[in-house]
């Protein structure tokens, strides 16, 4: 087993963490919801109308460019409302639950590729180049898995694995058969994993040493021509659970964080569950949070009364603005101001201890300027401020020579928080990729 020890990097200790690893079980959701923006790279074309029953693993929509792509309930119930934004973009399907057990159970003797189109465990994989749904039909060079997670306060994969660890092996032996390369996962010191048909790396060193793109890039980078395939352990066991039972799995264990959360911990629900019942009582002040369905460098705001989105693992709850009359602002050179540089003396107390900190951006958009910021943060063999000046420029040569195609938004986020121009950095980063796969298709 090789050791690859990451230098690069800084891990963000916020209040709020999960104190162990008992596990709750939340009420059963009052509504269930599926978002089609969770799984980049699919145009949704319905198969379900308002109205119309479905059962757990029954498709909702396919993607319009491939029709095989599927993405299904995670409940049985009755498709309430098919939600839609601007220029009738759908932004949920809604189900209400029925409180029934029935799932679809699929042939598990099918062609492997086939029965994961089918069961909606397709989109939950990504592919790179372009950090989007894997295409059909394309054989990936190697299928990275990580097997723990970095981002701050995010929960221990052990726990949200729980009893499905002995799926593990069954889900690389499906893989194997998908690639001409290897199944690699990448697990953290003092962790193991048992899956023989795997090569496992463990990787050593601050966030984002868990990310997908940083261990591909530690281990055997992605090139110009090559597609390869990234997930987590949890999408991996619920592959090799689905190819043992023949039924998939939409049961998850989410960590609710943050220092506005009355006590930190795991509950036991569905997969895009409403989050008035997962949160129910668990909110200090709810008018002064900041509610994140995700980790607080790569999640997306919500509302208490939306639903957990993809990967449906963590909720970070933050405050909004825990200091509103503060003297100076975000100018203030109080002690207790955090930085990841020198600015303030909080440095002197050591910066690995948990620390509040809210929403704010404090300061204003500025030019980019050579600090080699983006490279502290960065744990990968690229230029990342001269690839993101060549995206914002739309260069796409210099885009493709500087490392394009083995990048992937949530790599750019631990930059995006250091970063002193105050630059979108994923927003970016995400338009340079849509845009390069555009002009290649």
């Amino acid at each position: 087993m090789a050791t690859v020890r990451l230098k690069k990097g800084f891990d963000i200790n916020l209040l709020g963490a999960v104190g162990d690893n008992a596990i709750a079980k939340a009420d059963f959701p009052q509504s269930v919801a599926v978002v089609p923006d969770d799984f980049h790279g699919i145009i949704p074309r319905m198969e379900k109308k308002e109205g119309e029953h479905v059962i757990a693993g029954e498709p909702l929509y396919h993607d319009k460019n491939h029709e095989a792509i599927k993405v299904v309930a995670p409940v049985s119930g009755t498709v309430k409302e098919v939600r839609r934004g601007e220029r009738r973009h759908i932004d949920a399907i809604v189900i209400i639950p029925d409180g029934g057990n029935e799932c679809v159970t699929h042939d598990t003797k099918q062609d492997a590729e086939q029965l994961l189109l089918q069961s909606g465990l397709w989109v939950m994989m990504r592919q790179r180049p372009y950090d989007v749904v894997p295409v059909p039909g394309m054989k990936p060079r190697d299928v990275f898995v990580t097997a723990f997670d970095s981002a701050p306060l995010a929960p221990d994969l052990d726990v949200v694995l729980g009893d499905k660890r002995q799926y593990i092996a069954k889900g690389v032996e499906v893989l194997d058969s998908l690639t001409d390369g290897k199944v690699r996962i990448g697990i953290r010191e003092g962790q193991s994993i048992d899956a023989p048909k795997a090569e496992v790396t463990t990787f050593v060193g601050p966030h984002p040493a868990g990310n997908t793109g940083v261990q591909a890039a530690n281990t055997v980078p992605v090139n110009k021509g090559e597609t390869v395939w990234t997930m987590d352990i949890v999408t991996l066991a619920r592959i090799g659970e689905l190819f043992t039972t023949g039924k998939v799995s939409h049961d998850t264990v989410v960590a609710i964080t943050g220092e506005m959360v009355q006590q930190p911990r795991y509950v036991s629900t569905m997969m895009g569950a409403d989050l008035e019942t997962v949160l129910k009582n668990e909110l200090t002040n709810v008018a002064m949070s900041r509610i994140i369905s995700g980790n607080v460098l790569t999640g997306v705001k919500v509302e208490v009364n939306q639903w957990l989105c993809a990967p449906y693992r963590h909720i970070t709850i933050i405050p909004e603005n825990n200091k509103p009359d503060e003297f100076m602002g975000w100018a203030s050179f109080s002690p207790s101001r955090f930085s990841i540089y020198r600015t303030f003396t909080t440095w002197l107390g050591g910066l690995s201890k948990p620390r509040s900190m809210d929403c704010r951006i404090k300061g204003g958009e500025r030019a980019i300027v050579r600090t080699d910021e983006y490279d502290a943060m960065l744990p990968m063999d690229i230029y990342g401020e001269f690839l993101i000046k060549a995206i914002i420029s739309g260069d796409i040569d210099k885009m493709e020579q500087l490392g394009i195609y083995e990048i992937a938004p949530e790599d750019f986020a631990l930059a995006e928080f250091a970063d002193t121009s105050k630059l979108e950095l994923q927003r970016i980063v995400r338009e340079g990729l849509d845009k390069l796969r555009a002009e290649m298709s």
